[in-house]
């Protein structure tokens, strides 16, 4: 039996007299668990912060805001494209909606061994998938991943006598892509465009290594995103990308920043474009 009496008044589900539509409503900042393909392990267990919208037409008052928790109940998610496309068209579905709005912020998890001694540690990445159905049901999806970096400074080592200045740096990657692609691989791209990787757990002997590596691979962030730009123009499968490289200055009292992004034209089949974070 519904536990809602028919004699309770739907406010929500009243019209509206002000004539404005509205383009996203919805709920935001759901902490939710759910899984992610994992390469090597193939599935991980995570905790998102999920955002759900619809769009409202101009004469209804307000949205089932408990049917997009429902939903998510139900479905038990997976970051996957197939199971985003179910969801999009679910939420469009059951609130009468023409555009459906997700996105799902999480942490993701990698075992990454120190160049050396292979010592062992977890590595965590920040990773975020934006969709959108409109519409004609086209599914236009984004996947962004934050990725730390090591850089030294090619001017900085050029004009001293010894050592030169070295920071920590950040990438965010953003993709439209034709087919699947592993959240490790864009991890991978970014990292090899980097002077070094960033470890969890390193020895003595790591230290050494990344040291006189990331010496011996200079990187201004200009040179991060342009060698990341080029990577991805020659994939097929990349339709659109992002990326910026921000590295907090050991010298300076500021970052350093740089930032492409390729063709933004719409997705094919006419989807609005994700516009992710730069």
């Amino acid at each position: 039996m519904n536990p809602v009496s028919k004699d309770m008044i739907d406010v929500q589900n009243q019209p509206d007299d002000r004539n404005i539509p509205i383009h996203k409503v919805g709920i935001k900042n759901l902490r939710y668990p759910l899984k992610v393909l994992d390469r090597k392990n193939r599935f991980q267990q995570t905790v998102a912060h999920i955002n759900m919208y619809v769009d409202l037409p101009h004469d209804t008052k307000g949205t089932h805001m408990s049917r997009f928790v429902e939903m998510l109940h139900e479905s038990q998610p997976e970051v996957s494209l197939k199971s985003f496309s179910i969801l999009l068209q679910q939420m469009k579905e059951h609130l009468s909606a023409q555009r459906a709005h997700i996105e799902i912020t999480f942490p993701y998890f990698i075992e990454k061994k120190a160049p050396v001694s292979g010592a062992a540690g977890l590595m965590d990445y920040t990773c975020r998938l934006m969709g959108v159905s409109d519409p004609d049901d086209n599914v236009d999806m984004v996947l962004e991943v934050i990725v730390p970096i090591s850089s030294v400074c090619p001017c900085s080592k050029e004009i001293s006598r010894a050592g030169a200045h070295n920071q920590r740096g950040e990438v965010r990657l953003a993709v439209r892509f034709d087919r699947f692609v592993w959240i490790e691989d864009m991890i991978e791209l970014v990292e090899g465009c980097s002077s070094c990787d960033v470890y969890s757990v390193l020895k003595r002997v790591d230290e050494k290594y990344v040291t006189e590596r990331a010496y011996d691979h200079p990187k201004f962030v200009e040179d991060v995103v342009r060698d990341i730009a080029l990577r991805l123009q020659a994939d097929e499968n990349i339709l659109w990308y992002s990326v910026s490289a921000e590295n907090f200055e050991s010298i300076h009292n500021h970052s350093a920043y740089a930032y492409i992004t390729s063709d933004p034209a719409p997705y094919p089949g006419g989807a609005i474009p994700v516009k992710p974070i730069p």
